[in-house]
């Protein structure tokens, strides 16, 4: 119902961090929108700027805070509001940026207007953040800005605890909603005329915790919608990936053959230290499946670098393992030590020059895993969603596989899936179809 009041306010959003948080997002600033406000671009001037934060690295928390003191400096009158997992964990830190208003935690920030209406600027910002143990509630969200893709929340929250993590503390116990309300979720994103869907969630693979269902199941119903062509999985833990959903995506015509696994360390002596739930071993067996199933898939990992305890000989063990999997990419990340954490206590830390180092090492050989995952794929007939992007006459878009590609643009191709044989590789970043 849209209130007189605030007819003609404009708001803005920005979102730092996961899938996840983009989704919520959007499901609030859609909020915003039934309730009479015009959104606009973050980098316009607008009445209430609403900034989704992340507190993943100390990298995350130092955007979070660049992004709050933009918006403040874009709008001094404007009513700033800091909300996510930044805000649940640091909301003091955050009070301490002079123009900040309203800091909402996790479960807070989806009761937004509670705290938002008959609200006016003061000196000091409010804090509204409950013990996250206390989370129990699912919020259903999900992402349309993009025509044709979309996020789409089906799991929060996560049991794991690994030694390095604070994502329990921000985001509490592992929680889902009902698949038939996934379902219902996905048919509602369908109608819009979004292609693809990306399910996502903090441990996505756990899905089905508090309803005593499973992720196979979700993405077996989900594979049946009619309006939906094409369904990607964000990331799923090794432990949680079974043979089953291998061979399920693999066969599926709807979801993709894109497979991000985090493994965090090739050396099993860091796994047992970060606290993971399975070994080396099962890691690669898992990649070894994939591509027994289908060598065309697309096997993207999350590495961290830097671990205390990660000696030269050890950081080498991992290297000499990644070097050794077929996998398409690597996302490479460098250790930040995150208060409350136990790894936060460890002792034999690496040095900010060998962290810097092994990072690059990684990260150069994500480029030629990259490339020989590019060149298996030319000669090969590719599915590619093209994207509203025009650049230099050209039009981008993601195979199936998630192969970046361009193609001559034509307005025709925009959200529409386009069959071509890749025929060669630009620029070391993507590809051609014809």
């Amino acid at each position: 119902m849209v209130n007189d009041n605030i007819l003609n306010k404009k708001a803005a959003f920005y979102t730092l961090g996961c899938k996840l948080n983009y989704s919520e997002t959007s499901a609030i600033s859609r909020d915003f929108e039934k309730r009479g406000y015009t959104k606009v671009d973050f980098s316009s001037k607008a009445d209430v700027y609403v900034i989704n934060t992340c507190t993943v690295t100390e990298i995350a928390d130092k955007k979070s805070r660049n992004a709050i003191r933009r918006a403040i400096n874009k709008a001094p009158d404007a009513i700033i509001i800091a909300i996510g997992c930044y805000a649940q964990l640091k909301p003091e830190q955050i009070s301490n940026i002079k123009g900040v208003d309203l800091i909402l935690g996790n479960h807070e920030k989806f009761k937004i207007f509670d705290y938002l209406k008959s609200y006016k600027k003061s000196k000091n910002a409010k804090i509204y953040t409950c013990p996250i143990e206390k989370q129990e509630q699912f919020f259903p969200s999900f992402s349309i800005n993009e025509r044709t893709r979309a996020f789409l929340k089906i799991q929060d929250g996560c049991d794991y605890h690994c030694s390095y993590c604070t994502i329990p503390l921000a985001r509490g116990k592992s929680r889902n909603q009902p698949i038939i309300k996934v379902v219902e979720q996905a048919k509602e994103i369908g109608k819009s005329g979004v292609k693809e869907i990306v399910l996502s969630g903090v441990n996505s693979g756990d899905f089905g915790k508090t309803t005593g269902e499973k992720f196979i199941d979700l993405i077996k119903q989900l594979d049946e919608i009619e309006n939906i062509e094409r369904f990607r999985i964000s990331s799923i833990e090794p432990n949680l990936l079974t043979n089953e959903i291998i061979e399920f995506v693999n066969s599926s015509n709807k979801f993709a053959p894109h497979f991000h696994i985090p493994l965090q360390s090739g050396c099993n002596e860091i796994l047992k230290l970060m606290q993971r739930r399975y070994k080396r071993e099962l890691f690669k067996e898992k990649v070894e499946k994939i591509n027994k199933t289908n060598p065309y898939s697309c096997i993207g990992v999350d590495v961290i670098v830097g671990f205390p305890g990660e000696t030269e000989e050890l950081f080498k063990e991992t290297e000499l393992f990644l070097q050794s999997l077929d996998i398409s990419y690597l996302h490479v990340f460098t250790y930040s030590e995150r208060k409350n954490t136990k790894s936060a206590l460890m002792k034999n830390k690496v040095s900010s020059k060998d962290k810097n180092i092994r990072s690059k090492i990684l990260s150069e050989l994500s480029e030629i895993k990259r490339m020989q995952f590019y060149n298996k794929n030319i000669g090969k007939n590719l599915n590619v969603l093209f994207e509203n992007q025009k650049q230099n006459g050209k039009i981008f878009g993601f195979s199936e596989n998630y192969i970046r590609i361009e193609s001559n643009y034509d307005k025709a191709k925009i959200n529409t899936i386009c069959s071509g044989k890749m025929t060669k590789i630009k620029n070391n970043s993507h590809a051609e179809i014809k």
